[in-house]
């Protein structure tokens, strides 16, 4: 694969779109209804999201994204396509978002993730996430795990 590069993007690229669509579809084939908390094409559009994708060769190959809450940035819309697993894309778009929390004076970043998706949590503890408890509107759920990681 060639040089990853990450960069702001419109969730609704018609190739960002199928990347999001497939993991709604993974989502909702893993976890039970009450359980998925993933954002809609059009809720990453909206303010207060800030969405990236990650290209390799020319073409969309991971998305996430930074929602940004008071004194926290969340980390949502995280997926990387099957074909290019494994060769640290994720890692790539979650150092972005950092990044872009950290510019804007945000002194953590939090998440939700399901308990089964064990390379997602291999990534997050690699870049310093710890468990915690739910946050924000988030309700206590038998198929998720919260983390956290403080920048500041």
């Amino acid at each position: 694969m060639s040089e990853i590069i990450v960069e702001r993007a419109d969730p609704r690229h018609p190739e960002a779109e199928a990347l999001l669509k497939q993991s709604h579809a993974l989502m909702q084939s893993l976890f039970p209804p009450e359980d998925n908390f993933f954002l809609d094409i059009d809720a990453l559009a909206a303010p207060g999201i800030l969405f990236f994708t990650a290209k390799a060769e020319g073409r969309v190959v991971g998305t996430g994204a930074l929602a940004v809450k008071a004194g926290y940035g969340e980390v949502k819309s995280m997926f990387t396509a099957e074909a290019a697993r494994g060769r640290g894309v994720a890692g790539k778009v979650l150092a972005a978002l950092e990044a872009e929390a950290r510019a804007l004076g945000l002194g953590w970043l939090r998440l939700e993730t399901g308990n089964s998706l064990e390379a997602a949590h291999r990534v997050y503890r690699a870049a310093g996430f710890l468990e915690r408890g739910p946050f924000g509107d988030y309700p206590e759920a038998a198929s998720s795990i919260f983390m956290e990681k403080r920048l500041s």
